[in-house]
Formats: C-alpha cells, sequence, structure tokens
C-alpha cells in the first residue's frame, strides 16, 4: 500500500470509457484501494443502493445522465466525497461542478499520479470516512461483509473454502461489472495455458456453482451472482 493511502478506502469508479475504467481501477488496486466500477449513472445508482463507498471519481460526459446531474443528486441525500473527471480547458464544467456539491476535479488528460494524490488528500479531509462501521454488501437474507471478508445469513457465519472467500473478494471488488473465467481463473492464481486452462475454467464453474448454495435462495435461478451470456459472471448486489 502506498504511503497515505487510506487503508481499505473503497472507491466508486464511473466512466463509460471501457479502457479508462479499466486503466483506473488496476491502478488504483495497486495503491491499496477497493475498487468498485460503473459505466454509467444508472449504473452507479444501483450500486449505490447496495453498498456504501469512501469516495466516487466520476466521469462529467456520459451518455444518460451526465455526472454533474448525478453529483447534484447524491448531494442531496449522502455526504460521500466526490472527485469529477473533467473535459481540458472547460472552466464552466468545472465550476458547475463545484457548485453541484464535488469536492475536486480533475482534467483529462491527467497523470495517475496526480488522481492518487487528489484522492488521498480528498480523504484526508473526510476522517468520518475511515470511522464508518464495516461495510456491507447485501444479498437478499445473506450479507458480505467487505472489512472482514466474511458471509453472513442473520446472525450466522456461513462457511466458505479459501477457494470461495477468495472469489467472494474477487467479485465485491468489482460488483456489477460482468468477470471472465479467464480473468476469476487468473487472480485465483491458477496455472495458465491451453487445455489445462480450460480445465481450470470449468473449475471456476464448479466453484461458482458451490457458492452459489451459499447465497441464493434459488441456486438454480441465481438473482446475486448471475450468469453473463458470453461475459462470465457477475455480482449483483440489492
Amino acid at each position: 500500500m502506498t504511503a497515505g493511502t487510506a487503508p481499505d478506502a473503497h472507491l466508486l469508479i464511473v466512466d463509460d470509457d471501457e479502457r479508462i475504467r479499466g486503466l483506473l481501477q488496476k491502478f488504483l488496486a495497486r495503491n491499496g484501494f477497493l475498487v468498485t466500477a460503473a459505466r454509467d449513472a444508472a449504473q452507479a445508482r444501483r450500486l449505490l443502493s447496495g453498498l456504501e463507498f469512501d469516495m466516487i471519481v466520476l466521469d462529467v460526459m456520459m451518455p444518460g445522465e451526465d455526472g454533474i446531474s448525478l453529483t447534484r443528486d447524491l448531494r442531496r441525500r449522502m455526504a460521500v466525497p466526490i472527485l469529477l473527471l473533467t473535459a481540458k480547458g472547460e472552466t464552466s464544467e468545472r465550476i458547475e461542478g463545484l457548485e453541484a456539491g464535488a469536492d475536486d476535479y480533475l482534467a483529462k488528460p491527467f497523470e495517475p499520479k496526480e488522481l492518487l494524490l487528489r484522492i488521498n488528500a480528498i480523504l484526508r479531509r473526510a476522517p468520518q470516512a475511515a470511522a464508518k462501521g464495516p461495510k456491507f454488501i447485501h444479498l437478499g437474507p445473506v450479507r458480505y461483509d467487505l472489512d472482514r471478508g466474511e458471509l453472513w445469513q442473520g446472525d450466522a457465519l456461513v462457511r466458505l473454502t479459501a477457494t470461495e472467500a477468495a472469489l467472494m473478494r474477487i467479485f465485491a471488488g468489482r460488483a456489477g461489472e460482468p468477470i471472465s473465467r479467464q480473468t476469476l481463473v487468473e487472480e485465483l492464481g491458477r496455472d495458465k495455458g491451453g487445455a489445462a486452462e480450460q480445465a481450470q475454467e470449468r473449475a471456476v464453474d464448479v466453484q461458482i456453482t458451490r457458492l452459489r448454495r451459499k447465497i441464493e435462495g434459488d441456486p438454480k435461478e441465481p438473482r446475486y451472482l448471475q450468469t453473463v451470456r458470453g461475459a462470465g459472471y457477475m455480482l449483483m448486489p440489492e
């Protein structure tokens, strides 16, 4: 973890550019953050309804609802810090974003290190975020404790195998985003290559089936750990 990074801070990245979204997610994860990404305001709203975040990094120019409109609405309901990513040279856009309630802005293109510095500065100014209670993902009657990596049903701890626990951490960090079988194999630290990789992907399918039995009311009709045709699997909190 980089010096000055808030421990276990959970960031929501909202950007319609898949390449930028992926790069930011990987960069910030490498620097000690738990990162969840959304492709637009609608997906961000769904994630915010089921998850708590310490900060939102939000692109202004998006199809559908733009970042300033989303900022204005969120600020009426929550105090989570918001950093806007704006088009270079659009001074009026930045002013409008700050008036809407954003904590800071950063013009594109930007250096990743500058983004990291600004995020850390904002989090240092918001000590209440670090003092929050446990953060949970709610999956019907089951909840996943992001801080402890534990699955609970009511007051009962649901036992997870090491692989199931690793899968939950992967899915929780990218809730609402499809993750391919190949990516899951790689992130679980398995060997890659040829027929062996295909066998490992089938093994992932088996682990997903077992995990569904622990979080789904009807594992054959999964509501929370969904199969995304041609893309893999996706965790969808309430």
